[in-house]
């Protein structure tokens, strides 16, 4: 493979990175860079990064694993497990796992570190973060995977943490997976970092709240153990990757399985975003190859892409689709796209001024006005930031249009309602 793992972080601003590749069963493993631009401390291949969301792999494998014994089925009403539910008696767990419950998707809410975490996190849903009715369109929902979370641990009658570990972490024999920062701790912990007036800095919050563990907020691992998992994989749990809803165009894969996204040409994986931090994830089951890229930096994802891209096709011959990037020559934005469109805690707003148009990020507590981004149209129903952001440029799309004719929803793999 031509990528040289130095060279990659040197070139796209990154302090840090692992890359395991799966081919044949083994594991072959790189490590570059520090771990932390304060302490200068050594990667290695040891070394332990927050996964984000690829945490909703694990969680989706646990689901599957109480299907099969009988205990869950998935298209039961969630209310059927947890009759203290407050949203949508319609709501099922293969909801949940393939993102079409309709739950606002980015709740933080810190609940605690103890036990009761997650369930008290469940309880502070209301009906009110239902965007849309169970079953309509795709929008992911990091607080769907919290409500899994909690369904297994009722399952179980054990906290979440507990039941990876007995179910997935123990049985395969992974040395390094950390649960929580308590476990992180005991190895070399990679630390995410931040840009402050255009300097990367280490942040100053190592992880998410516990609250939302089962979706990507706090396990961690090497890059090797994440594939020592995906193993598992190759042999189990192909239901997990069967087709079940369609993507908006341009704002991530095709399609979407039970917790998997579905990028075609036979590739699966997941990505996930933790603070500072970014963890690439690509599968190839047929052909038995994976890959996994695991970075503390905000270009990340071009580093990943490249590695990817070439472990791919030599191995595997697929060749990947390659990054977005504006247009030579786009069509201007047209007034129906403009407006407000809601997250869950911050607002977008796209607004045109003379030939140009811009998005702006509000906080939605009024606290916090981020610079705002030039746009331009990529294609019919999309736009795309005309800058790269630490080598990437952001595609939204719209979806929908109203009795006015406006767009109903911008969707950044999130539904974000107009306003």
């Amino acid at each position: 493979m031509g990528w040289n793992p130095t060279e990659l972080i040197q070139r796209h601003n990154v302090p840090g990175a692992q890359v395991a590749v799966l081919v044949n069963g083994m594991i072959e493993e790189h490590a570059a860079g520090v771990l932390s631009l304060r302490t200068r401390i050594e990667t290695t291949t040891d070394s332990v990064f927050q996964i984000g969301s690829i945490t909703k792999i694990w969680t989706s494998t646990l689901a599957q694993k109480l299907v099969n014994e009988g205990v869950l089925d998935l298209d039961c009403p969630i209310r059927q497990y947890l009759p203290e539910f407050k949203m949508s008696d319609a709501i099922t767990a293969r909801h949940l796992l393939a993102h079409t419950s309709g739950i606002d998707g980015n709740h933080f809410t810190d609940t605690g570190l103890d036990d009761a975490a997650i369930a008290r996190f469940v309880a502070t849903l209301s009906p009110a973060d239902q965007l849309f009715p169970p079953g309509t369109m795709f929008s992911y929902s990091n607080t769907g995977f919290a409500v899994l979370g909690r369904l297994i641990e009722v399952l179980h009658d054990k906290p979440f943490h507990d039941v990876l570990r007995e179910e997935l972490v123990t049985p395969l024999g992974l040395q390094t997976v950390s649960t929580n920062a308590y476990e992180a701790i005991l190895h070399r912990a990679a630390v995410g970092h931040e840009a402050v007036n255009g300097a990367l800095t280490p942040v100053k919050t190592w992880a998410l709240a516990y609250s939302n563990a089962p979706g990507g907020a706090q396990l961690a691992m090497s890059a090797h153990d994440l594939l020592a998992f995906i193993r598992l994989h190759l042999t189990d749990f192909a239901e997990l990757r069967e087709p079940q809803v369609d993507v908006p165009p341009n704002v991530g894969p095709p399609q979407w399985g039970l917790g998997w996204m579905l990028y075609g040409d036979g590739v699966v994986g997941h990505t996930g975003t933790t603070i500072g931090q970014k963890a690439f994830l690509r599968v190839v089951p047929d052909k038995g190859v994976a890959v996994a890229v695991l970075t503390n930096g905000l270009g990340g994802a071009p580093l990943a892409h490249e590695v990817i891209t070439d472990t791919l096709r030599e191995l595997a011959g697929v060749e990947t689709p390659p990054r977005h990037t504006p247009p030579a020559d786009p069509a201007p934005v047209e007034d129906w796209m403009t407006g407000t469109y809601r997250g869950t805690t911050v607002d977008y707003t796209i607004a045109k001024e003379n030939d140009r148009a811009f998005i702006s990020y509000t906080s939605r507590d009024g606290t916090e006005l981020h610079d705002r981004a030039e746009i331009v149209r990529f294609d019919d129903t999309s736009i795309i930031t005309l800058e790269p952001d630490f080598g990437t440029h952001y595609v939204l799309t719209f979806v929908g249009r109203d009795d006015e004719g406006r767009a109903k929803f911008l969707h950044n793999t999130n539904a974000l309602p107009r306003t």
